[in-house]
């Protein structure tokens, strides 16, 4: 992550990237009790340890077997910085003491894909790189990059990941990844003073949102923050309408492109959405107000002000932690979370992370996928904090507080009904450039709800455009 937690906007898709890279220090400030109603909240043993739910803790030994490699070197890329990098490098460091090898960290820049294709084509590729979005895996295999995931590394997916999580790091049929980091992007945080205040509760449905977000307003309190000026909130909104309202089959269907997006289950998701942006009570300076405000002062202004805050509710994931702890609000007792509520059958989980892909074939390389895929190179990083694990072996004591194993919980509870990110899968293009594609279309529909066709016809040319490319 960045060594900056403050989400900041840029000219590239690095604005995604340091969005999802705030979670890295989000949880390492978030302490307080938190309530998960949906996924049953964590267990209150804070600090204690439980080896109950997602798995058994990995000992010192490990459970998993590595070879020997005195001798071996290898380097691995990511994007991460400051404190996320400083943690990653502990569970490399881990990996040196069993196998023997040594590994060098090497710094990269955003798109990760341009960085390691200026370090194929001098002839220096690290050996293993973190990748951020689905479709930068994919790049990686069409390139001819990407190796396959060895035997042993398969064997520990199959033992500790669902297949869904399997899946995202397939290619064609065939294991090109380990996704190793994790992020739930399905999570609303809010203000305890202001429902207290208000006599408002957490809704577990849409319509009860709506209800609390009324009951918000009629207080005194705008309900919600939106950060419409950075493009990918809105994507965010977006998504978890959908993969709720619509279902799993239809969200994957859409993030290929496979059904149009002129399709109706997305003029239902415009439709929902536009009740909430659609109501010049419910967001905090209007539309115009919305969208000139950026991710980070979206949070803010959701926990300072002390009774009178501009916002009572914020909607986003784990790592809206790290900007509430710029306030002096306290995470538990000023500011809760509660998931996002169920438009549909079931309230969705959508997620990010990051995989691991092999670029040069190699037995240390292939030892440290395997690695990355056991419990005990997540377990490592999950007490350090500022971690969610995708590894449901990985132990509920392994997280070192009460809202991190909530989180990871409900990550974990989601099984295989969790998606990835719809736009992180999508064309750059489309997906991920500010002022372009899918983030400007929404910012417009923020601006103007009651255009839906109109929506619907912008995404879809751009989305076949960028498809097509």
């Amino acid at each position: 992550m960045r060594s900056n937690p403050q989400i900041r906007r840029s000219p590239d898709h690095s604005t995604r990237r340091s969005r999802r890279a705030a979670q890295a220090a989000a949880a390492v400030v978030v302490t307080g009790a938190l309530t998960l109603t949906a996924c049953g909240g964590g267990n209150g043993d804070e600090g204690k340890g439980n080896d109950k739910g997602t798995g058994t803790e990995s000992t010192g030994a490990g459970s998993v077997t590595l070879p020997k490699l005195d001798g071996a070197t290898l380097e691995v890329a990511a994007v991460w910085t400051g404190a996320e990098q400083a943690n990653f490098k502990k569970v490399l460091a881990e990996f040196e003491k069993r196998t023997g090898a040594k590994v060098t960290f090497v710094p990269a820049q955003d798109p990760i894909i341009n960085f390691l294709g200026s370090k194929i084509a001098g002839g220096a590729p690290p050996d293993v790189a973190l990748l951020p979005q689905v479709g930068a895996v994919k790049q990686a295999v069409e390139k001819k990059w990407a190796k396959p995931v060895g035997a042993d590394a398969q064997a520990q997916l199959t033992k500790n990941y669902a297949p869904g999580w399997q899946n995202l790091g397939k290619v064609d049929g065939k294991q090109y990844a380990v996704y190793f980091k994790a992020a739930n992007k399905s999570l609303v945080w809010y203000n305890t003073k202001v429902f207290e205040n208000a006599g408002a509760k957490e809704p577990t449905t849409w319509k009860e949102f709506l209800t609390a977000a009324q009951t918000i307003y009629d207080s005194g309190v705008t309900p919600l923050s939106v950060g419409g000026a950075d493009g990918w909130t809105l994507t965010d909104w977006f998504e978890n309408i959908y993969l709720s309202q619509a279902g799993p089959e239809k969200y994957d269907q859409l993030a290929q492109h496979k059904i149009k997006w002129t399709d109706p289950s997305v003029k239902d998701a415009l439709t929902t959405l536009a009740q909430v942006w659609g109501n010049k009570n419910f967001v905090a300076g209007g539309a115009d107000g919305a969208l000139q405000t950026e991710f980070p002062a979206s949070v803010t202004q959701t926990f300072t002000g002390g009774d009178q805050p501009k916002a009572g509710m914020v909607f986003e994931g784990d790592f809206v932690g790290v900007n509430i702890a710029e306030t002096k609000a306290k995470i538990g007792t000023d500011a809760k979370v509660f998931p996002f509520p169920a438009v549909g059958d079931k309230a969705p989980v959508v997620s990010g992370g990051d995989a691991a892909v092999l670029l040069k074939e190699s037995k240390a390389g292939q030892a440290l996928l395997t690695f990355l895929a056991s419990p005990d190179a997540a377990t490592i990083w999950a007490k350090l904090g500022g971690y969610l694990s995708p590894n449901k072996t990985v132990a509920d004591s392994a997280y070192p507080n009460v809202v991190q194993r909530s989180m990871a919980k409900a990550l974990i509870a989601a099984g295989d009904d969790f998606r990835f990110d719809m736009s992180d899968q999508a064309p750059q293009a489309f997906g991920g450039t500010p002022g372009k594609g899918e983030w400007k279309d929404l910012q417009d529909f923020l601006k103007n709800p009651k255009n839906v066709a109109g929506t619907q016809a912008k995404l879809e040319s751009d989305a076949a455009a960028a498809y097509k490319g």
